[in-house]
């Protein structure tokens, strides 16, 4: 079973355009899967929710309370150091990422991992396929 980690700027995103990516995740993933996250997206949601403009922290509480009700589960790390270096170390063949950072999917495409990414605001696609 693979494992999609998602990014915390693909959690605000899609629950502040609306993209139900349960359903799209669904569509376009045809094998199992489960959801996870490392655990200092929390600590980004919550900086987000303090600090961000007003349609973004509408997105930031939805991705904390989705995390919880929905039972994401999170990946435990040392917590130091950036979110997306930490994604890249946990990371693997198994794992696909979904995010919306530039840099981060140049780094995951040299290290061969697939990442879902949002599209035209309306729907997801996976690249490369798996």
């Amino acid at each position: 079973m693979k494992t999609i980690i998602l990014d915390t700027n693909f959690l605000v995103d899609c629950l502040s355009w609306r993209v139900d990516f349960f359903r799209e995740l669904e569509r376009i993933i045809p094998f199992a899967y489960k959801l996870a996250s490392v655990d200092k997206t929390l600590d980004e949601l919550d900086a987000i929710i303090t600090k961000g403009t007003q349609d973004v922290k509408i997105g930031a509480r939805l991705a904390l309370q989705l995390i919880m009700k929905k039972r994401i589960e999170l990946i435990k790390t040392d917590k130091n150091g950036y979110t997306d270096t930490l994604i890249l170390k946990a990371a693997d063949k198994d794992t696909i990422v979904a995010t919306q950072d530039q840099d981060l999917k140049r780094r995951l495409k040299a290290k061969g991992i697939p990442v879902v990414i949002i599209r035209q605001k309306k729907y997801l696609e996976i690249i490369p396929e798996p």
